[in-house]
């Protein structure tokens, strides 16, 4: 690469850290403000929508009464919610590496560090959303919290970039329709929708980190881009309903597991949530070669 082309993509990614910096004054939401964490749970509203449920459909979803599937509902927004913790505190990890890494007097670095403050403020939001609704904060398995401790270190580049994006863009797909949902708890709409407004802004970031880094990628290190994307990626779309959820309804987590994974209506619904970011790694040939396996077992890319 040319030093006038390195030249024009530092100003690109300059001018772009501005306009978020500026969006970040503009659109800036504190939970602990905006939110009214005592307000009323009402009964008769879901926590999740029925047919985004993994079980909706199945054999083991038709013996449930309608309190067992508002409860596992429930069940299953914590484990997204707590899941989406986990990968946000992997993003800010990454996002400190690069901090460290580049000149602080720039925009890009003080756009980094007003995204590290979002993801901050939204873990908490997804924590205080779960204590208020009384379930636990599921989160992965401990396999998988054990596995991505090497994210940091293996993830590097437009891989690192496209893996969380993976995770942001699954649960923001998620979240726009959940947010507009009149059956669903207002708390529940009033988290996707500060989430939702806030996270368009690191997509954006993400996004842009991507295409370049892949446009000066060479054979080999787009090859080890799309493997390492596809690895995470397979975790992140596994992780999102914890088995244990279906314990807490009276429910085998193997047994229920295992229906969840094979329920055309899930699968569906997991292709639903990942098509705008599946396109998009498709776009800039993240998605490919030996990984294409994992793409269909996480059920983002139909088999």
């Amino acid at each position: 690469m040319s030093r006038a082309t390195q030249v024009a993509k530092l100003a690109d990614r300059e001018k772009t850290a501005g306009r978020l910096l500026k969006s970040s004054a503009d659109k800036f939401y504190d939970p602990d403000i905006d939110i009214d964490w005592d307000a009323e749970i009402p009964a008769d509203l879901s926590f999740h929508p029925e047919h985004r449920i993994s079980l909706y459909g199945t054999e083991l979803w038709d013996r449930m009464t309608p309190q067992q599937r508002l409860e596992l509902g429930k069940h299953e927004i914590a484990s997204i919610a707590s899941t989406g913790i986990f990968f946000e505190v992997l993003l800010m990890q990454m996002l400190l590496k690069q901090v460290y890494k580049h000149d602080p007097t720039t925009d890009h670095v003080h756009y980094l560090l007003a995204e590290i403050a979002d993801e901050c403020r939204h873990s908490t939001m997804f924590g205080k959303a779960c204590k208020r609704f009384g379930v636990p904060a599921y989160g992965p398995r401990k396999w998988v919290k054990q596995l991505a401790k090497v994210l940091p270190v293996l993830g590097r580049g437009p891989s690192a970039y496209a893996a969380i994006l993976v995770a942001e863009e699954v649960l923001d797909r998620m979240q726009r329709e959940n947010m507009v949902d009149p059956g669903l708890q207002p708390l529940i709409r009033m988290v996707n929708r500060i989430h939702v407004l806030e996270e368009a802004r690191h997509v954006t970031f993400a996004r842009q980190e991507v295409v370049q880094g892949m446009a000066k990628a060479g054979r080999f290190a787009r090859s080890y881009h799309r493997l390492l994307t596809a690895v995470v990626s397979y975790f992140v779309a596994l992780s999102l309903v914890n088995p244990e959820v279906y314990r807490a309804v009276g429910l085998d987590p193997k047994q229920a597991w295992k229906a969840a994974k094979n329920n055309p209506h899930f699968q569906e619904t997991m292709r639903y949530w990942g098509e705008r970011i599946m396109k998009f790694l498709a776009e800039t040939d993240l998605v490919g070669g030996p990984g294409t396996v994992l793409w269909r077992r996480s059920m983002l890319l139909a088999k």
